[in-house]
């Protein structure tokens, strides 16, 4: 019999303890290991094969230091440049019936619920933007619906600065709202494809017109992965239940622990790890 252990849930930084508040919320009784590799972030401007190599050395070490039988990518740099080919090529290797899932599939699925119109905004880094996968997956979902893209490179670092009022950063919201609006003004549902991104959705709903919906990620995650385990039961017996969270980064626990507890809503004790680079 398999030893049980907790659900992954890795991030490049800070952004995924947005999705595990989420993720912890729905499933309070199954216990949650987070790891932030902050010591290389951000992995938004990196290159596919470069997110690639970091998140797989990211993955194995959850698998095998932690022992999770599921990992969840709340990147979704990392889940669109790395969860395919880790999914095809390196789970086989990393242990039978494990599993690893991103955040971009439970987001398109259900996206085009929200449009009226059939336009949707997706707002995300450089990485995810250029990827293209959200365009990909939602026509999966919905063939008709029109998908625009914005990247928003300064979001990121304006967040983790903590710098999230203030006539500079409304100004830098506005900026990519509007380049992204200008795209179609049938645009009305906007999906926050960044993690991060829901520290600013006061600033984001501010500056859009009445009859726009912003949509965070965190609880279609929730929502997704809850109706994963109940119709994978094999695998969601395999996970502990001690209502434990236990937060790792590969930079400096003490930094992380006090600029994390602002995404994850609650303070935070982090761990520091290495990840044999």
């Amino acid at each position: 019999m398999q030893a049980k252990g907790p659900i992954g849930v890795f991030d490049s930084g800070y952004g995924g303890l947005t999705v595990l508040h989420d993720l912890a919320r729905a499933l309070p009784e199954h216990d949650f290991v987070y790891l932030g590799d902050n010591a290389r972030a951000p992995y938004g401007t990196r290159s596919f094969e470069t997110v690639y190599e970091y998140t797989l050395q990211s993955v194995e070490w959850l698998f095998r230091s932690q022992h999770c039988p599921l990992i969840i990518l709340a990147c979704n740099t990392a889940s669109a440049n790395a969860l395919r080919s880790i999914q095809q090529n390196d789970l086989p290797r990393l242990g039978a019936g494990n599993r690893v899932l991103g955040v971009i599939r439970p987001s398109a699925e259900v996206i085009g619920r929200y449009s009226e119109r059939g336009a949707v905004g997706i707002l995300g880094t450089n990485g995810t933007v250029q990827s293209g996968s959200y365009a990909l997956e939602i026509e999966k979902f919905f063939p008709h619906l029109k998908v625009y893209q914005q990247a928003c490179p300064l979001w990121v670092p304006l967040i983790e600065h903590g710098e999230l009022e203030g006539e500079g950063t409304r100004w830098f919201v506005k900026k990519y709202l509007d380049e992204l609006r200008q795209q179609s003004p049938a645009i009305d549902a906007i999906l926050l494809a960044c993690t991060h991104y829901p520290l600013l959705i006061k600033q984001i709903e501010a500056a859009l017109p009445a009859g726009i919906r912003v949509v965070s990620q965190g609880p279609l995650v929730a929502d997704s992965l809850k109706d994963y385990l109940y119709r994978h039961a094999e695998l969601d017996a395999r996970v502990s239940r001690n209502g434990r969270r236990v937060f790792y980064t590969t930079d400096d626990p003490e930094t992380f622990s006090r600029q994390g507890s602002s995404f994850f809503g609650a303070t935070l004790h982090a761990l520091h790890t290495e990840l044999n680079y």
